[in-house]
């Protein structure tokens, strides 16, 4: 029996001064890099001093939330850095949210401003909260309507001084959760627990000035985020891709040849395949690290043949950032998801809490100084997560002889989907809307090229109504979006367990048999 433990580092990352290590080697070098934006070390400091400024000139003082619905844009990079300059606290929302999860994320954070692109118009004017908020909605992208523009705000001057740090123990920014055993809950991380996630993930990659990071993900999810800002504390260029499929990216690989790339299995897969990627596309690349969901044996193959690269699987959590990788100048194992990272312990239980030893399956526990201060404001929650200070993953893994750990399964009914996570029951809800549906059971059918697709098993009422599968999902799509299932399967009667609840284990073997008699 055995904890694996990483090797110890110096400190923490001030996120407040990522932009230092750029700035003392050459503020005139390239930091961000789009489609359609180059901006300087120099560039990138000031304009996120003049919005620090221009969001604190708004009447946002220390310690306001100010959450963001914005989808990849330089302008996020440097809205983040405004709130970590200024000590607000940096609130995203997952950009595929819709009215209702819009509502409970601006409840739960009591956020004071939102920054949203204007193309969420429609969705902001059917929220409940949004147009109360206390200091309205900076736009972007749009006509300015009853809200400052975000263009006026770095269009102002910075503060004459620098502003005074924010304590180490501040809040610094707020990931909502993927709601699986819930309704989402606030993953807190303070100006330290975000810095020394940063300065693990630096160390784990094994990141320097001289890399060039291309995150193709969302840098509203913990991934992008702590990837793009982990590059930039050691003076290493960010590329900020629009969005994630070849149209995008492989243009910037061809033009700007990152040296680490990040991607969502489902998106790399896609990428590699339906796009005309070559050889030479990827020959910049020294690391393709993937994340979110796990890594297919088809698709390590498929990469590896055409990139001549091993893809190097990762595990982490929004609550801890990252916990597992390969290093990269060593041996990268296909089909396990690393070793431990420095800084960070980790140990394999079973249900009693016991260490089992290395080739056994068991709960994964992780103990890391960048681990969250709690879930905001729901105390409850935060003391049932952690145990003597370590935190439940809830994920079932292994772990071999020379400490490389391998994936085995969920604990938690999250499905994953385009490395976005689906909790069942907002699906199921959605569903027990319509007149028609007297229970819903939804569940993650395997897919190589999504991970998961979303299955919904539903009985119906007695009456005449009988809705088509189609007319289901586009019931569910226009109340839970991208959630909704792509299939729908009618049954006479639904399993319950003991308590009388829809036994989601009992469809996933119904739908394992019907897999095999296919």
């Amino acid at each position: 029996m055995a904890e694996y433990a990483g090797r110890a580092l110096g400190g923490p990352v001030s996120p407040c001064g990522l932009l230092r290590a750029g700035l003392s080697a050459d503020p005139a070098g390239l930091a961000l890099i789009s489609a359609d934006a180059r901006w300087t070390w120099r560039t990138l400091d000031d304009l996120s001093d003049r919005l620090a400024a221009g969001l604190l000139g708004m009447g946002l003082n220390p310690g306001d939330r100010v959450a963001s619905l914005m989808p990849n844009r330089p302008a996020l990079i440097v809205h983040y850095l405004a709130c970590f300059k200024a000590g607000l606290v940096a609130t995203p929302l997952n950009y595929r949210y819709m009215a209702p999860e819009i509502d409970h994320a601006l409840a739960v954070s009591k956020a004071r401003a939102l920054l949203a692109h204007a193309e969420r118009e429609e969705d902001l004017a059917a929220s409940r909260l949004a147009p109360q908020l206390p200091l309205g909605t900076i736009s972007y992208g749009g006509r300015r309507g009853a809200g400052p523009a975000f263009d006026k705000l770095i269009e102002g001057e910075a503060w004459s001084s620098p502003l005074p740090p924010p304590s180490p123990a501040a809040p610094a920014v707020i990931f909502f959760t993927s709601g699986s055993t819930g309704r989402p809950k606030g993953v807190t991380h303070t100006h330290e627990t975000l810095g020394w996630m940063l300065a693990i993930l630096t160390a784990a990659l094994e990141l320097t000035p001289d890399d060039l990071l291309l995150p193709g993900s969302s840098l509203s999810h913990l991934g992008a985020f702590y990837l793009s800002f982990a590059a930039l504390s050691v003076g290493a260029g960010v590329i900020v891709a629009q969005t994630f499929d070849g149209d995008a990216l492989l243009p910037l690989l061809r033009k700007d040849r990152p040296t680490v790339l990040s991607m969502l299995p489902s998106a790399l897969f896609a990428l590699i395949r339906d796009h005309g990627a070559r050889h030479d596309d990827f020959a910049s690349l020294r690391l393709c690290r993937a994340a979110g969901d796990t890594v297919s044996a088809e698709l390590e193959r498929e990469f590896t043949a055409l990139s001549g690269l091993v893809i190097d699987e990762a595990y982490g959590m929004t609550e801890v950032g990252l916990a597992t990788v390969s290093p990269p100048s060593g041996l990268i194992k296909p089909g396990s998801v690393g070793q431990v990272v420095p800084a960070v312990s980790l140990s394999i239980r079973n249900d009693d809490g016991d260490e089992l030893p290395a080739g056994s399956e068991g709960r994964l526990w992780i103990k890391t100084p960048a681990a969250t201060v709690g879930y905001w404001d729901d105390r409850g929650a935060t003391e049932a997560a952690f145990s003597n200070g370590w935190l439940d993953s809830g994920d079932v893994m292994r772990v071999d002889e020379e400490g490389y750990f391998f994936f085995c399964g969920r604990k938690k009914q999250i499905i994953v989907h385009d490395g976005s996570n689906i909790s069942p029951q907002d699906v199921e809800n959605a569903l027990l809307e319509h007149t028609s549906v007297a229970t819903a059971g939804v569940i993650g059918i395997y897919d190589r090229v999504h991970g998961e697709n979303v299955r919904a098993y539903i009985t119906l009422t007695e009456g005449p109504e009988r809705p088509t599968s189609q007319e289901l999902i586009r019931f569910a799509r226009a109340r839970v979006g991208y959630k909704a299932p792509e299939e729908i399967v009618v049954l006479d009667e639904m399993p319950r367990t003991a308590t009388g609840k829809v036994d989601r284990a009992s469809l996933k073997r119904m739908a394992g048999a019907n897999l095999a008699r296919g």
